[in-house]
């Protein structure tokens, strides 16, 4: 990189930070720092390119939003939405207790696998601790099981919002890298299970190591007995099982498929009799504010991508990386840090946004395949989530326990320490994250 495009750089960065330290919308800082890098940058630096700021931001928004894969975006959201208005937390429980008596860690198991099927539903890892969290942790403190680790599984196991197809920020980087979204679904399977059986494979010989720890099991409960108690949840994995297999099999596309899971989504609370015209007026509601933040954090990027582009700030990046001779493992060591460093100041849709324009073209320049790289940044994403000292979802679980910050974070380190043997994983053996798609599609 010359020295004109390190000062053009710097001062887009510092602008940035800064104006986000004001407190302003992403997406509107991310806007204003493009008009700088368009206007203001070709003023201070005479060498640089001049453009049509309107042209440029026309064409950048349009290009970013006009897209018919970002459809799929706000239906899912509205299909989560619709089902959180439904009993689906309220019948995880007592749907979910009686399939685990028999594992080591009995009722702690529940944290994980409700995670894992509500991830499915809302696509976010604030909203999958929360919901998961107000059911489990009073139930499994009332039985007497252990709080710290109740905390920690719950912790870990709703990061799986993310990285459980559908999730939104697959969808936000499959858009910004323009990727397959239906590829990163399928691509995400694989690792989000690997996810969940790390997790419950620790509850499991935790529980065995400290067995006065864990309560008795309940009274056995007939087979019959299970499946009626199950009765509400069973539909809601239905439909989920429906929506990904319709996807995994060709049958329609994502945008299709979350077509499907609306429909179904409200066709199970029209069964289930949560179904009203407040209910269906406040999930569309709530889906339409969250896309209309996720669509302006995406503008706003789209435009200081095209900004920098102009500069030609990413493309002299990937240059410079490619010449120092940095070897994979270093570069995805380094990315790793700094997507923890942000994880510690902004949610992970803006985290992928923020980066993509710098970080593609280096990850393109190294070879790495686009695909993997996307299941690997959410996992990151997801660990950055539970970072210590402001990690998301350490919040919300003081919130939900009413204990200090530090007391949730060491209850929470066992399963970042599994976390980050995940990501380790999916580094050393691609074929775990790639083997899926390569199968259904072709390499």
């Amino acid at each position: 990189m010359d020295l004109a495009q390190t000062e053009a750089g710097l001062i887009l960065l510092g602008f940035l930070f800064a104006i986000l330290a004001f407190g302003v919308w992403i997406g509107l800082g991310l806007l204003a720092t493009g008009l700088v890098g368009v206007i203001v940058l070709p003023m201070l630096m005479p060498g640089m390119p001049t453009m049509p700021p309107e042209k440029v931001l026309g064409s950048a928004v349009w290009g970013a939003l006009a897209s018919w894969t970002l459809a799929a975006l706000p239906l899912f959201i509205w299909m989560g939405e619709i089902l959180f208005r439904t009993r689906l937390s309220e019948d995880m429980f007592k749907g979910l207790a009686p399939w685990v008596q028999r594992l080591p860690g009995r009722l702690m198991h529940v944290n994980v696998i409700g995670c894992g099927i509500f991830a499915a539903v809302s696509g976010s890892s604030a909203a999958t601790s929360a919901t998961i969290g107000k059911m489990s942790l009073p139930a499994l403190t009332q039985r007497g099981y252990h709080v710290p680790m109740a905390i920690g599984s719950l912790a870990g196991a709703g990061t799986l919002g993310l990285l459980i197809p559908p999730s939104i920020v697959m969808i936000v980087y499959g858009v910004a890298a323009e990727v397959s979204i239906v590829r990163l679904f399928i691509a995400g399977i694989i690792p989000g299970l690997m996810l969940m059986v790390l997790f419950s494979g620790y509850i499991a010989i935790w529980s065995l190591l400290n067995p006065r720890l864990t309560p008795p099991a309940d009274p056995p409960m007939p087979f019959r007995e299970k499946l009626r108690a199950s009765g509400q949840l069973i539909p809601v994995v239905l439909l989920i099982g429906f929506v990904m297999g319709s996807i995994y099999f060709g049958w329609a596309t994502a945008t299709e498929a979350a077509v499907f899971g609306v429909v179904g989504a409200l066709a199970l609370s029209a069964w289930g009799r949560t179904l009203s015209w407040k209910s269906f007026t406040d999930s569309l509601m709530g889906a339409v504010r969250l896309s209309c933040m996720i669509n302006l954090i995406l503008a706003g990027a789209a435009f200081l991508t095209k900004a920098m582009a102009y500069s030609g700030i990413p493309a002299a990046m990937a240059e410079w990386v490619g010449a120092q001779g940095f070897s994979p493992f270093t570069i995805i060591l380094v990315l790793t840090l700094i997507y923890l460093v942000l994880g510690c100041f902004i949610d992970g849709i803006s985290m992928i946004v923020l980066t993509a324009s710098v970080v593609l073209p280096i990850i393109a320049a190294t070879g790495f395949d686009l695909i993997w790289f996307g299941i690997f940044i959410v996992l990151v994403v997801e660990l950055a989530q539970i970072t210590p000292p402001v990690g998301f979802n350490l919040f919300v679980l003081q919130g939900l326990t009413g204990k200090d910050i530090l007391t949730v974070t060491r209850n929470t380190l066992p399963f970042f320490c599994l976390m980050v043997l995940a990501v380790v994983l999916v580094t050393l053996f691609p074929g775990i994250v790639t083997f899926l798609p390569n199968t259904m599609f072709g390499a």
